[in-house]
Parts: C-alpha cells; sequence; structure tokens
C-alpha cells in the first residue's frame, strides 16, 4: 500500500525501521533503492581497498622497523583472524539482533577487523539491503499483528446487542 508520492501508507499501522543509507525505500525497493545498493556496494569496497592500504603501511612500517618475523606474522595473523570475526559477526547482524551485552565485549575485536566488517556490507549488498531480511521479517510480523488487531475491534463495542 503507497500513496500518490509512492511512500508507503503506515499512518494506522506499525512503521518500518529505516536501514542506514536506505531509509525506508527498503520496503517497496522504490526511491533509488537499487543505485543506493550498488552505491553502498561500491563505497564499502572502496573503503576496504582503502583500509588494506593502510594496513600495507602498517604492515612496510614494522619491516622497517625490523621487528622480527615473530612480530610479523603475529600482526598478520591477527588481523586475518579479526577480519574474519568482524565478517561472521556483522554477516549475522544482518539476519537477527545482535546481544548488545556481547557487542559491548567484542567492541576492540571487531575495531581491528573493521575489513571484515566492511567485506561483509559489500556481499550483503549484492544480494539486498544489509539487514534488509531481519527488518523485513519484523515489519511484516508487525503489520500482520496490527491487522489480527483492527479486525477484532471493528465498530463500537457497547452498541453491540447482547444475546
Amino acid at each position: 500500500m503507497s500513496d500518490e508520492n509512492g511512500t508507503p501508507d503506515t499512518a494506522k499501522g506499525p512503521r518500518p525501521e529505516p536501514l542506514r543509507f536506505f531509509g525506508t525505500t527498503w520496503v517497496e525497493h522504490d526511491g533509488g533503492y537499487g543505485a543506493r545498493r550498488v552505491a553502498v556496494a561500491a563505497g564499502s569496497l572502496v573503503a576496504a581497498a582503502l583500509a588494506c592500504l593502510v594496513l600495507r603501511l602498517a604492515y612496510q612500517g614494522l619491516e622497517i622497523a625490523d621487528v622480527g618475523r615473530l612480530v610479523d606474522v603475529l600482526v598478520v595473523v591477527m588481523f586475518a583472524v579479526c577480519s574474519a570475526l568482524a565478517f561472521q559477526h556483522t554477516w549475522s547482524g544482518f539476519t537477527r539482533r545482535p546481544d548488545l551485552e556481547r557487542q559491548a565485549s567484542l567492541r576492540g575485536l571487531l575495531a581491528i577487523g573493521f575489513v571484515g566488517s566492511l567485506l561483509a556490507y559489500f556481499v550483503r549488498c549484492l544480494v539486498e539491503a544489509p539487514g534488509e531480511r531481519l527488518h523485513r521479517e519484523e515489519y511484516d510480523t508487525a503489520r500482520a499483528a496490527h491487522e489480527r488487531r483492527a479486525t477484532r475491534r471493528t465498530g463500537n463495542p457497547g452498541r453491540r446487542r447482547r444475546t
């Protein structure tokens, strides 16, 4: 259901939760939704490439400092593991609400593995807006519950005849 402007008519029911970079365009896939997906995918891929360049410069700094092979290997492994964990955490956040306490405890690890989060955004944008599936499920559930409540309460209960 949309009005003449193409915006969802939700005045009488639940409203969709806006997504970062997409607003509520994910509901009807209108308002430049496709272009936004392409832009977010390209932006996250470019940001990931720039982040890898920065990490490469940092690694070259370690080589210049001649800290030793063990430290070099530990840094590479740390960024690889943290990126993989950040990818998995970000990816799972698109399909279910994250536990805020767990997310707070992983904040440092996710900051180190930011490349993984950027890549998760890129891959998810190839399929849908990041978080769209979760928000669509919640929105559809809320709309169905609202419709059930609205159909049960039609009319004025005080005017009904008692039998």
